[in-house]
């Protein structure tokens, strides 16, 4: 059987920090980037983006809906 493969996009301006996204991955998938956005937060990123497994547990703790995930076809 083959491993789920996900891809998650960020609104990096509406990402406000609050990592709730990297505590929600099961994956440990994200991470906070040390660059900022026009609003001087530190935004999510996929840091180890093959380890994505689509789940959307992300998505689904964000507060401002500012992730979307998507399903990679094998």
């Amino acid at each position: 059987m083959a491993k789920n493969r996900g891809a998650v996009v960020i609104d990096t301006e509406r990402c406000k920090g609050c990592q709730l996204c990297k505590e929600a991955c099961p994956s440990k998938v994200l991470n906070m980037n040390i660059d900022a956005n026009s609003k001087g937060y530190h935004y999510a990123y996929m840091e180890t983006a093959e380890a994505c497994t689509g789940c959307a547990s992300c998505a689904y703790v964000c507060p401002d809906a500012c992730i979307t995930v998507y399903r990679v076809k094998n």
